[in-house]
């Protein structure tokens, strides 16, 4: 296992449209056990492959600790291969959202309340699962990866324009 580097606002791969994994295989399994490591030293709950630059649709998760705020939690990972959203709920619900590529920036974000979603797991198996609460928003905010898309597009233009610009301006100050 290895902990890869996180990419973040403003690099460009993170609009990127990740492929579909052809094939659950040893590579596959690794990249999942760099990610879960990654994610964890984050620290963060979720990360998408293309948050470490591999534009595959997989995703990682662990929402133990965040459930159980206080209490010592055994992990419990996750891991999403080729996930899609097959239905969303029509009620809403808000969450304050952050994001590894976006870090210390924190805002409030609408969403579906619930979700169906279907992915592969590290043995190639198809599962359907039904989310709702935290489940629910983090899968939606990591699916919104894969296609490119972050959570700060979800905030009003004038929101959105302001940590774009902030976090341009960061990355062209340290490039100097």
């Amino acid at each position: 296992m290895a902990i890869r580097e996180i990419i973040v606002l403003p690099d460009k791969q993170l609009r990127l449209i990740s492929k579909p994994v052809e094939t659950v295989n040893t590579e596959i399994r690794q990249l999942a056990d760099d990610m879960l490591e990654t994610m964890y030293d984050a620290p963060g709950i979720g990360l998408a492959a293309i948050q470490v630059a591999i534009p595959l649709r997989m995703v990682t998760m662990d929402l133990a600790k965040r459930e159980k705020e206080g209490e010592e939690v055994k992990p419990q990972p996750r891991v999403f291969i080729n996930p899609e959203i097959l239905a969303s709920s029509e009620d809403l619900s808000v969450y304050e959202e952050g994001c590894l590529s976006i870090p210390e920036y924190y805002e409030e974000v609408e969403r579906p309340a619930r979700v169906r979603v279907r992915f592969l797991d590290l043995d190639g198996k198809v599962h359907e699962e039904d989310a709702e609460g935290l489940y629910a928003t983090c899968i939606q905010h990591e699916i919104d990866h894969l296609n490119g898309v972050l959570f700060v597009d979800y905030l009003s233009k004038l929101k959105r324009d302001r940590v774009i610009k902030k976090f341009a301006k960061a990355a062209r100050l340290a490039a100097k």
